[in-house]
């Protein structure tokens, strides 16, 4: 991974980001490639935010992989501060190299350097594969996670 850089997303990188979010059967439904305002928008929330990271792994000038990383300031737990990974994902052509792990074991150095207790993240029941993913880089299914689109 030396010819990897990990670094915050810019407005040129949206496309990408986007494009990646999509190409799956739950992001086709729910993702708009053809309309990149929204996405502009968010970015833009984003980046008056400390505490969001919308991060982008890039090689060869090329934007191969992306994720969220949220720090959350709390009471619970002795007033700890923890973590929430979202939006993970590797462009087609990476998947099984390696770039997933490196990501996530990028945010997790990052959670521990900005001084979190727990990193968490949820995962749509349908991706059975990202769940055997994340139970061998350590995470525990400890919790059912609830929604309520609005």
């Amino acid at each position: 991974m030396e010819d990897l850089e990990i670094r915050s997303a810019a407005k040129d990188d949206i496309a990408d980001i986007v494009a990646m979010l999509a190409d799956d059967p739950l992001g086709a439904r729910r993702e708009s490639p053809d309309d990149l305002t929204p996405y502009f928008a968010a970015l833009e929330r984003l980046s008056g935010d400390h505490h969001q990271h919308l991060m982008v792994a890039v090689r060869e000038g090329r934007v191969v992989g992306t994720l969220q990383l949220t720090i959350i300031p709390g009471l619970s737990r002795r007033g700890s501060t923890r973590s929430i990974i979202e939006g993970v994902r590797v462009h087609a052509d990476e998947r099984g190299s390696g770039l997933g792990t490196h990501l996530i074991e990028w945010a997790i150095a990052e959670s521990r350097r900005q001084g979190c207790q727990l990193v968490q993240l949820t995962s749509d029941v349908t991706r059975t594969d990202a769940h055997r993913f994340y139970e061998r880089l350590g995470f525990e299914a400890t919790h059912v996670g609830f929604k309520l689109p609005l």
